[in-house]
């Protein structure tokens, strides 16, 4: 049995079928997905009926755009997007809604971790899972309109276990979705998009997976989420950054676990940057 991980979909649904059509999984093949199921892209509410009524072995992880919608459906914000007012139109929105708020944050099977984002340095794998069970256990509770409308923000930027309430779950969101770059103490710097190397700025800052005291090393990490890394695998820090802008007319990605083989397909620019 093989492990078919793909980065971000972000609605693309005709880019998603294509790529399955030539990966072919079998019956028993697990599919993953880094998270981002929807949002920016030409088809959320089609993409979320098909992950919903899948058939196989499927297993996904909240991104940001997820819960942004989520936050957005379920009126924990004010604002509303395209894609919220689309998944509120539909028939089946509730049930919809429901499937997509039940998925995990974190995953792991045969030696692999997916997440959206990453791992904070400070965390070790055991800690990593705990935090990202909390957070998918609060979004499934009685909790989750406040723990939806608490999210935003920036702070706190700097692990400690002494972290509680909404600022721990704040924190974990913000590690597990949002993430990128970490400065020398490992503290998030959630602004910065562009690729490794690129401008002044990021010389002061480490990616994530790069930091030198990141406690988490021994783990084989699959992610999302950033499309500006420039390639897909890092095989001296053992994570595969999966998120290679289809919805910007890049490409789609995924990897096959165990054999750690890479596949992609071109996409068309269903958006422009900015």
């Amino acid at each position: 049995m093989s492990l078919y991980v793909l980065g971000d979909l972000q609605g693309c649904r005709p880019d998603f079928e294509a790529l399955l059509e030539s990966l072919a999984p079998g019956p028993r093949d697990e599919l993953w997905i880094c998270g981002d199921l929807i949002n920016r892209g030409p088809d959320s509410l089609g993409m979320l009926r098909r992950l919903r009524a899948w058939r196989g072995p499927l297993r996904c992880v909240l991104g940001n755009h997820d819960l942004a919608v989520l936050a957005q459906a379920r009126r924990a914000v004010p604002k509303l997007g395209a894609t919220a007012r689309e998944l509120l139109g539909a028939t089946d929105a509730g049930a919809l809604l429901d499937w997509l708020q039940a998925q995990p944050l974190l995953v792991e099977a045969q030696g692999l971790t997916m997440v959206h984002a990453g791992l904070a340095p400070q965390w070790t794998a055991d800690v990593a899972r705990q935090e990202a069970a909390c957070v998918a256990a609060t979004l499934r509770g009685a909790e989750a309109l406040p723990a939806l409308a608490q999210m935003y923000g920036d702070e706190p930027d700097l692990w400690t276990p002494q972290l509680s309430g909404a600022a721990r779950f704040r924190y974990a969101v913000n590690v597990l979705t949002r993430m990128r770059y970490v400065d020398a103490q490992g503290r998030l710097e959630l602004e910065s998009k562009e690729g490794i190397g690129a401008g002044a700025k990021t010389r002061a800052l480490w990616p994530w997976f790069a930091h030198p005291q990141r406690r988490n090393r021994a783990l084989q990490i699959a992610f999302g989420h950033w499309s500006t890394l420039g390639r897909v695998y890092w095989p001296e820090h053992g994570v595969w950054g999966l998120d290679s802008g289809c919805v910007w007319g890049g490409r789609l990605s995924a990897l096959r676990w165990p054999e750690r083989r890479i596949y992609s397909r071109p996409c068309p620019a269903h958006q422009q940057p900015g």
